[in-house]
Parts: C-alpha cells; structure tokens; sequence
C-alpha cells in the first residue's frame, strides 16, 4: 500500500499547488474584479488593493508553478499579517471566534510549499529538467 501511495506522490502534490493556487486566485479576482461573487475594490493604495495583486498575480504563479518556493513564501507572509491584522486584532487570538481559519491553512500550506517546491509538473520541474536538474 505504501508503494502505491509514493508512486501518487507526485500527482497529488501537483493537485495540491493547482487547487490551493485556484481557490487563492479567486479570493484576489473577488476583491480585484468583483468577479466569484465578491466586491471588486475603488481604493488600490491600501492593504485590500495590495492582498488583491498578491493573491491574483499569486495565486496564478502558483497554478503554474513558477517561482513556486519565494511567491509561496511571500503568500504565506501575507496570510500571517491577514490573520494577525484582519481577524485577531479585531475579534480575538482564536480562529474559532476571529474567523480566521482559512487565513491560517493558507498560511501554513504556503509555508510547506515554499520548502516542498512546485513538483514535478509545474513550469519549475519543466525549467529544472531542461538544466538538468532534479528539484521537484
């Protein structure tokens, strides 16, 4: 069972980055278009107009692939001073009671992902094969 589980590894890791980048994006095309059933923003020189960018620009380096560890690394930052800043200064430390939850898993499954990488079906893998590099 083990081996069968290894051998999806790489396939579910990919999953992962595509589906976590997906549902990052929308959260930024909520804020930046209106788009996905948000409010689209009027004020770009604020902290929401920049969560927008980071989370649209992002999210789609992430679906991709690209730079995956330093954008994940950045995105795990923003997911930190959003818990921090939007949920328990306002509400509370806990994310029972601040709503904080998604802000959380966001900012640890962006931090794992700046260590694993972007996997081997991602445009880092493609990039570090034609180098002849084995990276993941």
């Amino acid at each position: 069972m083990t081996s069968v589980l290894d051998s999806l590894r790489p396939v579910a890791l990919n999953a992962w980055r595509i589906v976590l980048g997906f549902t990052f994006f929308t959260h930024g095309g909520q804020k930046m278009w209106g788009g996905f059933g948000g409010t689209a923003i009027t004020d770009w020189v604020s902290m929401r107009g920049a969560a927008a960018i980071l989370e649209v620009v992002g999210g789609a380096a992430i679906i991709l692939g690209f730079k995956t560890r330093p954008v994940a690394f950045v995105l795990s930052g923003q997911m930190a001073v959003a818990y921090w800043m939007q949920h328990a200064a306002r509400r509370g430390f806990w994310h029972w009671e601040n709503g904080g939850e998604l802000a959380a898993v966001y900012c640890l499954s962006f931090l794992v992902m700046s260590v694993v990488g972007g996997g081997a079906f991602s445009l880092d893998g493609l990039l570090d094969r034609r180098r002849g590099g084995d990276r993941g």
